[in-house]
């Protein structure tokens, strides 16, 4: 016979066999995780994320380049050329002679117009970090519903496994109970040989319960980046006896269009198209520049006598300012085709964000109809369980006073464990469901 200890998990106290306790991933020490707690972990850890605030970091280094693109840039050169051969001389003449030259320059150039192109892009690099701020927030949301959906799994492995612990309980007690009366002569070795083979079979499934405890704690562990699920154990909240649902998903639709990242991403890009095609369009516009610079040269040829290096540089120090004005007049239609492409990459985004919305509705309306069918199976599952239970209690005394035996005593038990196992899912499918369309609707994802 196995031995049968008291253990406490989390403030429950329950009998397993003595092997089920080496299964438990909690312990008293472990600390107890909050959903609020998990989903901000993960997103400070999670790499994915991270990435993506990489991307919006790019955006904002794209966005300082633009606006710098309105200041005057500053150039420095400094040249050395050789000429050999036959050339001209200050006589008229031509004779053979070697020449080198030294020039130094700097000058600056400061875009006057530009067809309104450096406004444009500045607006649409503006554009362009506001979208990438929106999608990392929906890579936030998607992380927080993921680690909200896997620590209902634990809810519910828990609440199982704690059912699989009430059933082993109970088996082990009517073993216990048919032993006894086999010594008095009340049970047969047969109805003995049937618990034991009961218990056996409560014992395996609570052995099952635990594994996928375990495997759904590493799996929320895995979504936090930690290196191991030892020592992790989530809070188990307490589920309202009553959750509303919004009247209908088209009101939940309207208010999540307002505020749904994802939906902000896609109209903030639309927006940027239109900067695009202003900035193809800047391309049949004439541009028009300020130039302005110094310079001075210092020349040697073979043969002839010349002043000296700094006498050159200073008597050729010379300093120059102009404009230049640039006329597009045919570019091979290349201005024509850029801003047709620019258009159809707005008709483009349109379609994309249409059909973001239309991915969000369907959504919606998943998590809605959802929400009320896991309503309606948690009000019939408490019906439910309340009958077995009365029918177990009622089965369990007939039991004990000799009017039922141990099949009917096991049908009855079975039938009140499972209406309990449902009732447990139930209840944390609405709580899940429910908290997804306050999510919808901007709220925090937290129970």
């Amino acid at each position: 016979m196995k031995k049968i200890y008291k253990i406490k998990v989390q403030g429950w106290v329950k009998v397993l066999p003595f092997y089920l306790f080496t299964l438990l991933p909690l312990n008293a020490q472990s600390k107890q995780w909050t959903l609020r707690q998990c989903t901000e972990y993960a997103i400070s850890h999670n790499l994915g994320i991270q990435q993506r605030d990489n991307q919006r970091r790019q955006q904002e280094l794209q966005l300082s380049t633009a606006k710098n693109s309105r200041l005057p840039d500053l150039n420095a050169q400094a040249g050395e050329s050789f000429s050999f051969g036959r050339g001209l001389t200050m006589d008229n003449t031509y004779t053979n002679r070697s020449t080198s030259s030294t020039s130094f320059s700097i000058g600056t150039s400061i875009p006057l117009f530009t067809g309104f192109q450096i406004p444009n892009t500045i607006k649409l690099n503006q554009l362009n970090l506001e979208a990438a701020t929106q999608d990392l927030e929906k890579a936030k949301n998607d992380i927080r519903m993921q680690v909200a959906q896997a620590y209902v799994q634990i809810l519910y492995d828990m609440e199982i496994a704690d059912v699989a612990v009430r059933q082993v309980e109970i088996d082990s007690m009517q073993v216990a109970r048919l032993k006894s009366f086999l010594e008095n002569g009340k049970a047969s070795g047969a109805e003995v040989s049937q618990q034991k083979a009961t218990l056996a079979q409560s014992q395996l499934t609570a052995t099952q319960a635990y594994n996928n405890l375990q495997l759904s704690l590493l799996a929320l562990t895995q979504l936090l980046e930690l290196s191991t699920p030892d020592g992790f154990s989530v809070v188990r909240p307490d589920v309202p006896s009553s959750l509303g649902i919004p009247t209908n998903p088209d009101q939940i639709y309207a208010e999540a269009l307002v505020f749904k990242p994802e939906v902000k991403a896609e109209q903030i890009r639309l927006d940027a198209t239109e900067k695009s095609i202003k900035i193809a369009q800047a391309g049949l516009y004439p541009t028009l520049s300020l130039n302005g610079g110094l310079q001075t040269n210092y020349y040697k040829t073979s043969g002839m006598q010349q002043d000296g290096f700094g006498t050159q540089l200073k008597n050729n120090f010379a300093q120059y300012i102009g404009l230049n004005l640039n006329i597009p007049i045919f570019n091979r239609f290349s201005t024509r085709n850029s801003i047709r492409s620019a258009r159809i990459d707005r008709e483009t985004q349109q379609l994309q964000l249409d059909n973001v919305k239309k991915t969000l509705y369907k959504e919606i309306q998943q998590v809605y109809y959802n929400a009320v069918a896991a309503q309606a199976k948690y009000e019939s599952s408490e019906a439910a369980r309340q009958s077995s239970e009365d029918a177990f209690t009622l089965a369990q005394a007939k039991y004990e006073n000799g009017k039922a035996n141990i099949t009917e005593f096991n049908e009855a038990k079975n039938r009140f464990l499972k209406a309990e196992s449902d009732l447990v899912q139930a209840r944390y499918e609405f709580l899940y469901q429910t908290t997804l369309l306050d999510f919808y609707r901007g709220k925090e994802l937290d129970f």
